[in-house]
This record gives C-alpha cells, structure tokens and sequence, in this order.
C-alpha cells in the first residue's frame, strides 16, 4: 500500500566486524599485549557480528528455556530443555574456549576481548561459560578431583546431552550459593551436609541456582566443621540421577535466555571440596574470576548500546539534519563513547592483572570494584542509548 512506503528509517545492523570496528577494544588490545590479528580476534569479530549469530541472539532471548520437572509417566526428570539458537551459541563459544582455563596474562586477554564481543550479540549464555571458566579456582582446593575434571573443563566439543560426567566429552560447572533466608549472607544457610562414605549428602535449598543444567554445581552448605564448599553432580557416582529437584525457574527482567533455578536437595550427594568450615575462602576465587567476567560483559553490552545509537543516528534524519549532526545528539553519543572506552580500557587490564601473578594483590582489590562500578553503571548508560533511538528505543525488537 502506498501509506505504507518506509523512509528516513535505521537499516538494519547486520554483517559488521565487531572488533575491527571497535577502536578502544584495539588499542586496550595493544596496550596489554595481544595482537587482535595474531590472535584471532579480527576473526572472531566479524563471524559474531554477521547477521546470521545476531539471529541467533535474537532467537535464544525470544524463546527462553524451559522447565521439565516430569517425563510423560510421571517420573521426575529435573531438566531444562533450550532452543536451537540456545545451543549453537554454547557451541561457538565453547570451540573458542571461552569456558576453559586460562594461564598467561596474555590468554587471559584475548579470551576477555572474545568475552566482551560474544556478550554484545548473546549475553545469557555467558553465564555458564563464565562460571565453568571459574571453576578451577575453587576446585584447585582438591587436586585430585580437579585433575579428574580439568580435561572435561578444558574440552572444546559442547555437550548438551544429560549424561554422567564421566560419559561426556565436555563438561560445564554451575554454581549455587544464595539462600532464601539470607541472599548475599551466606553464613546464614541453613542447607546441611552430612558425612557419607566417599562424599556427603545434602538437604536443604538454593534460592538461586545459575545455569541448572551444567553437569555439577559449587554450592555452600553447613558441614559438622561449619559452612563448606561442595561439588555437588547432576548424577550420583553409581550412574543415577542425584537427587537436585528443580521447583521452577525465575521469571528474570534480564538474563531471559539462561535458566536460573530455585532447586531442593533431597540427600543429594557431593564431594567436599576443601576443608570443611572454610567453604567462603575455597569458593571465593571462583567468586572473583565471575567478577572479571560481569565487568567484561557489562563493558560489551555498553558497547553494543553505543554502537546502535550511533548506527541509527547516522542515519535517522530530525529537523533537516541526520540525528548525529544535531549538537545536543552529538554532546550524548560523545558522553557515552567516553564512558563505553573506559569500561573498556579498565575491564580488559583487569583481564592483564588477574592472569598475572606479579599483579595478584591489584586483581584482588581492583576486581570487586570494577565490577562494581561497571555494572551499577551500565544499566543508566543503556537506558540513555535507548533513548536515542526515541520511541523504537523501547520496542524488545
């Protein structure tokens, strides 16, 4: 129909290299040692800013997953069952390691920058990627059992299939800390442990169980020598279903595409990971490398507001001029570039510091406070980009 002509509207942004592109993430990249180029990451930017991978994005956040507490004879099944798009982002990620350990400061750099680039097309799957990539922090309390799950946890094949740990190529790692009675103050749960041949058995529950169907889960639970830190399996060492019984699944304002859980432990078995009472000191270096990670994505999402604004006022026309010739625009998008290099700059020399040794006292006190800052500050920032874009700004397409 003729009322229906479309004029002086954003094209869409599709098939853009997402790092090239990038000019702060370049020169961060430079300043701590990684050539973009030698490293991939020139690559990586444009496969992920390619139209297909931004559908995918779309597709996992339109489709969020589900929770399947029964099998059709009524016999508990406790999984969550994803889209396509879901698991064709895991896999990408998970070919180019993001979930693996890293060891030089280097690596620690170039897997930030891949992070930062993944977060700005699919944010949710970064969750248990994130978490799995920790996981070694914590498990190094007992080395033996992290050197029966290392080879799993360094492995680049993803492997949805719910399957004992031991049958399975690849393996991912959740976590589990917060309770409904305490939240953040975890010396307040109430979740007990009890001693039981070659492992413990746990009741109680989790207010919030991240990424429910990774194949095991870091939890906190009360243990006779106090609060202690626990790998807790989806299956009992004997091949059976432990008994993790998933109650529902959060209905998130953010975060659609990744299931986070409220879950009942029924005697379910774990290893005890560390010393029993110290469970806060075994889990915290896990704590600290999600830290990294949530000023590393958060930093990404900033960009990608940014770079949406820009893109529709260059060319949104208001007034006989395109919205980015327009000064009080220009005094915006100017005000948040400068905000976006920042975060930046700070989050991927955080990367630098944590990979280093010679910098461990820098990491520890600069990581809690980047994230802190980056985070609180990026969801004001996204609402200002948002706002560029006038009322298409507040559409979820």
């Amino acid at each position: 129909m003729a009322t229906h002509e479309v004029f002086n509207q954003t094209p869409p942004f599709v098939d853009e290299n997402l790092v090239a592109s990038d000019r702060p993430l370049l020169d961060a990249l430079e300043a701590n040692g990684v050539d973009a180029e030698a490293a991939g990451l020139l690559a990586w930017g444009a496969e992920w800013g390619a139209a297909e991978r931004l559908d995918l994005g779309r597709l996992a956040n339109e489709n969020p997953p589900r929770l399947r507490t029964h099998d059709p004879l009524g016999v508990r099944a406790d999984v969550v069952e994803f889209h396509l798009a879901w698991h064709a982002l895991m896999s990408a990620s998970m070919a180019a390691g993001l979930h693996a350990p890293c060891g030089t400061p280097a690596e620690h750099v170039a897997r930030a920058a891949r992070l930062y680039v993944a977060a700005q097309v699919e944010t949710g799957h970064v969750c248990p990627l994130t978490m799995t990539h920790a996981a070694g922090a914590a498990l190094a309390a007992e080395p033996e059992r992290l050197a029966e799950w290392l080879p799993r946890l360094s492995a680049r094949a993803y492997d949805p299939r719910f399957l004992p740990f031991r049958e399975k190529g690849a393996v991912t790692i959740g976590m589990g800390m917060t309770e409904k009675q305490g939240g953040t103050d975890v010396r307040a749960n109430t979740t007990r442990a009890a001693p039981d041949g070659e492992g413990y058995r746990l009741t109680g529950h989790k207010w919030f169980l991240s990424a429910p169907m990774c194949d095991a889960f870091l939890v906190l639970a009360q243990a006779p020598g106090g609060l202690t830190c626990f790998l807790l399996p989806r299956f009992r060492p004997d091949g059976s279903v432990n008994s993790l019984h998933l109650q529902r699944l959060k209905d998130k304002l953010g975060n659609r595409s990744n299931a986070s859980a409220e879950v009942e432990f029924e005697n379910a078995f774990a290893w005890r990971i560390g010393e029993e009472g110290r469970g806060i000191r075994t889990i915290i270096g896990m704590v600290q490398l999600t830290r990294l990670d949530c000023a590393v994505a958060s930093a990404g999402l900033v960009r990608m507001a940014l770079t949406l604004a820009v893109h529709h006022a260059r060319h949104r026309a208001v007034f006989q001029k395109k919205l980015v010739d327009q000064p009080a625009m220009r005094l915006v998008l100017a005000d948040l570039a400068l905000e976006a290099e920042a975060m930046t700059a700070l989050a991927i020399r955080l990367a630098r510091s944590v990979g280093d040794r010679a910098e461990a006292t820098r990491a520890r006190l600069l990581t809690p406070a980047t994230k802190f800052h980056v985070c609180k500050a990026a969801a004001g920032l996204i609402y200002e980009a948002m706002e560029c874009l006038g009322g298409n700004g507040y559409v979820e397409e």
